[in-house]
């Protein structure tokens, strides 16, 4: 049996409290049958949409990783022939052309800094030189992960509306660790995950749908060409009691004890636990020298740093596994050999202990960085 003996310092999946892993082993029925789990399964979707916004704007969790939810959006809003926008400043936000594609939408790609957050006056300027083309929608990235860039979807999104495009929003990386309010902000789709910032396990996607995104879905021309993928399934799936496909009653129940542990400490307290962790991240990497990746929208829930000069990141991540327990995250695309991305998402710190640990985990990982140098 495979089992894990190293700290996870990198930007998801994330370290995982005991109650959390507990809640998995114990015994839950059958997902399909038990009326009772429906009601459950509403009331943790309200609960989680406390975190997004969403009063409006209805909540889902779906059986499959964060990528099912990037995946359903677009297989779900998208049409042959339908013009999508997609905003781009990283590996992620440019991966959504891929998917929109695959389901025959036509991408206009606006492309931004790579190393600094998307420019909304920059965008504004670009929307109106082009409101003519008849955007259905626009795809971007809250925080990329393999550069850590944040990117102000506030004003994004809301510029969007004003013109009339919907708006899908991939916050896997962000939700939990900063505010984020959909139904306020305009985001048609807001796209989260359970093994960020929520740190629960991996395997469930969570989506927030608004009315006008629920009304492009229920209106199409043409049938969603997927059925895991079809998002249209699921917004009476409660009050007809019939979910598409058996849920993963237990990682839904563990899932919820991950959000109470969050409310329990408090969500304001979180995202200032988040905020404070990335500015003190960020200062000590400085302090030992190391040069961060971005110039500007740093997230409060991953940061990205170069490796000195001559130094190998397959080295580096082997010898901080091995001989410190302590596993970072490797970068991808073009910056797979440049930077490595840390990670800090953790919904809850478990206790003093837990906390200790890390600390001290942390400083031996900065010695071995004084040493590297």
């Amino acid at each position: 049996m495979h089992r894990a003996n190293y700290i996870m310092m990198t930007p998801g999946p994330t370290m995982v409290r005991e109650n959390v892993l507990h809640a998995r082993g114990d015994y839950y029925g059958n997902s399909d049958f038990d009326l009772g789990f429906y009601d459950y399964y509403d009331k943790l979707c309200k609960k989680i949409g406390k975190i997004f916004g969403a009063e409006k704007a209805q909540t889902i969790i779906i059986a499959g990783e964060g990528m099912l939810g990037l995946d359903s959006a677009c297989a779900s809003l998208t049409e042959k022939g339908d013009k999508v926008l997609v905003i781009s400043n990283g590996i992620y936000g440019a991966g959504f052309k891929e998917l929109v594609e695959l389901y025959g939408g036509e991408v206009t790609l606006f492309e931004s800094e790579l190393d600094n957050k998307i420019n909304t006056d920059k965008l504004r300027v670009f929307l109106e030189q082009n409101k003519d083309m008849g955007f259905k929608y626009a795809t971007v990235v809250h925080c990329d992960t393999p550069s850590g860039v944040f990117n102000n979807i506030k004003d994004i999104c809301k510029t969007l509306k004003s013109m009339g495009i919907m708006t899908v929003v991939d916050t896997v990386s962000a939700v939990g660790g900063v505010e984020v309010k959909v139904d306020d902000w305009g985001i048609d789709i807001a796209l989260g995950a359970s093994q960020k910032v929520f740190s629960a396990e991996a395997g469930l996607a969570i989506l927030t749908i608004s009315d006008d995104a629920w009304k492009a879905i229920q209106n199409r021309k043409t049938p969603i060409p997927s059925f895991y993928s079809n998002l249209s399934l699921w917004k009476d799936c409660v009050e007809k009691k019939l979910f598409p496909y058996t849920m993963p009653i237990s990682a839904i129940v563990s899932l919820g004890v991950a959000i109470d542990n969050m409310f329990e400490e408090g969500l304001d307290k979180v995202i200032e636990r988040h905020y404070s962790a990335a500015e003190y991240t960020r200062t000590r990497l400085m302090d030992l020298g190391l040069e961060l990746y971005l110039k500007g929208g740093y997230s409060p829930t991953v940061t990205a740093f170069y490796l000195p000069e001559g130094y190998n990141i397959e080295e580096v991540y082997e010898h901080m596994l091995n001989e410190h327990e302590v596993m970072l995250g490797k970068s991808y695309g073009y910056l797979a050999f440049k930077n490595r991305a840390y990670g800090r998402k953790c919904s809850f710190l478990q206790n003093r202990l837990y906390y200790e640990s890390i600390r001290k985990n942390f400083k031996r990982a900065k010695k071995i960085m004084i040493y590297v140098l």
